[in-house]
Formats: structure tokens, C-alpha cells, sequence
């Protein structure tokens, strides 16, 4: 039905070439990978944020008399 196949990835890939420059691809192309890294990390962390109290340990010397 729908395939992109080697002519169509090198039609995108000249716009994309046309658009943002030679220099931008590298730039570019790291930002998607941190983009997908966070996106595979956010979503295999666990659901529920732990946001329990931690235990009371005043500090009495700070207080002045």
C-alpha cells in the first residue's frame, strides 16, 4: 500500500539536503538521536514517582538562643 522505498528516501534526503545545508545535517542528526535515546529511556522508567517523606533529621545547632 504505502512504501518508501530508495527513490523516495533519496527525494526526501536531497530536500532535506536543499533546506538546512550540508553543515545542519550533522547537527541535526545528533538531535534526533538524543530525541529518540530520551524518548526509549522515558519510556521503560517505571510509572510511578516515589515521593515519600524522607525521615525528620532536624539540625538543633543552627537555632540561635
Amino acid at each position: 500500500m504505502f512504501g518508501i522505498g530508495i527513490p523516495e528516501l533519496l527525494i526526501i534526503l536531497v530536500i532535506v539536503l536543499v533546506i538546512f545545508g550540508a553543515n545542519k545535517l550533522p547537527e541535526i542528526g545528533s538531535g534526533m538521536g538524543r530525541a529518540i535515546k530520551n524518548f526509549k529511556k522515558a519510556t521503560s522508567e517505571p510509572e510511578e514517582i516515589d515521593v515519600t517523606p524522607k525521615s525528620d533529621t532536624k539540625d538543633t545547632t543552627d537555632k540561635k538562643d
